[in-house]
């Protein structure tokens, strides 16, 4: 299969799982994850229908969206995409993410919230955000849960954000089931702090990024409304690149 059919089986498997789940389809939106994935198959999958990609590493990216940009002056018919940040973001690369993305997943602690405010204050920008929450894993980031509520209400105070909703990343397991626990808890923390914040107008909090090539079945059962997929999508990532670590 190539990349078109790829991301037509996917779009249809989402469909369907919605149907099963009694949810609107169009409340479901795929992220297409392709870090380390040229901009040549990136552009393929532009072309394919994919409208939001995601982006783990800051350089890549930059280098990734200029190249796609050079690729859409040649053909402007084909509509842009939207840009997701997803992987760990330093606050000392803030300002290039709130340059080059719609929406940023991964913000993990109420320091970083303030510097994206900085940053989209100087650009003139508004900047969408999600918080990530933690799993307790160490090797990940994320805000605790019992920590949320506090961060969420200074972040609101800031004027250039906008909270749109909570992001998480599971342990890696060979079982979606293994997810499932962690999607309802997400899920659950949301609905938790929309009515203890109630409805605000600058901060959504409408999704949940949530799922990704192994699980997304499970995260749409439990609600998510972005789910991340990049080797449904792409295949596997070159062998070459796997190995390299790139700060972000």
């Amino acid at each position: 299969m190539n990349i078109k059919d790829r991301i037509q089986s996917i779009q249809k498997q989402i469909q369907m799982e919605a149907h099963h789940c009694q949810r609107n389809f169009s409340d479901i939106q795929l992220v297409a994850v392709s870090k380390k994935h040229s901009a040549d198959h990136v552009w393929s999958a532009i072309q394919a229908g994919a409208s939001i990609l995601g982006e783990n590493y800051i350089q890549e990216a930059r280098d990734k969206i200029k190249d796609i940009e050079l690729m859409h002056q040649k053909n402007p018919h084909v509509p842009k995409p939207s840009w997701h940040f997803i992987g760990h973001l330093q606050r000392n690369k803030a300002k290039y993410a709130v340059r080059c993305f719609d929406l940023i997943h991964s913000v993990d602690s109420i320091e970083l919230a303030e510097e994206i405010d900085r940053c989209a204050q100087k650009q003139n920008k508004h900047q969408n955000i999600l918080i990530q929450v933690s799993t307790g894993e160490t090797t990940k980031s994320g805000m605790m849960p019992h920590h949320l509520e506090s961060m969420l209400q200074a972040a609101m105070s800031l004027s250039n954000i906008a909270i749109c909703g909570l992001m998480i990343m599971p342990p890696y397991s060979d079982h979606p089931e293994d997810s499932r626990p962690h999607f309802k808890h997400l899920a659950g923390l949301l609905k938790q702090i929309k009515t203890h914040s109630g409805q605000q107008t600058q901060h959504p909090l409408n999704h949940l990024s949530m799922g990704m090539t192994g699980d997304y079945h499970v995260a749409i059962q439990e609600g998510a409304t972005f789910i991340r997929v990049g080797t449904a999508i792409f295949g596997n990532r070159p062998i070459e690149s796997i190995s390299i670590k790139e700060k972000t």
